[in-house]
């Protein structure tokens, strides 16, 4: 059975940096799409960037670009948001997504299988 279990948030400066981890267990990652999502308080749930099964590389915010990185390990099944740059805006509720058919997508709906998240705070 999929799952997905994100770390690495916290509380971090402006300007300062974070590396967001997603473990995937009980599949093979190199068969799955892997998204990150985030959602602020009384936002909607935006993706922010995926990662197909070929590798390529998709980004769905502006606002992240040269700032955010995502990468993966499929030896270690485990997926990456290497966040730097750090605004107070990026502040939210980060969670990553897997789907295996379609590859990637922007829209949190299309995915069937979620972690619980994780908090990223930027505040000074």
């Amino acid at each position: 059975q999929l799952q997905l279990v994100e770390s690495g948030g916290g509380l971090v400066q402006p300007g300062g940096s974070l590396r967001l981890s997603c473990a995937v267990s009980g599949v093979r990652l190199d068969l799955y799409a892997i998204g990150w999502f985030r959602q602020a308080p009384g936002k909607e749930r935006e993706g922010v960037l995926c990662t197909s099964r070929t590798g390529a590389i998709i980004n769905y915010i502006d606002s992240v670009k040269g700032r955010f990185t995502i990468s993966r390990d499929n030896a270690k099944n485990t997926v990456f948001l290497q966040m730097n740059t750090l605004k107070p805006e990026d502040t939210a509720v980060y969670y990553c997504a897997a789907r295996r058919l379609g590859g990637c997508s922007g829209i949190a709906s299309t995915y069937p299988s979620w972690g619980q998240g994780t908090q990223v705070t930027v505040s000074s």
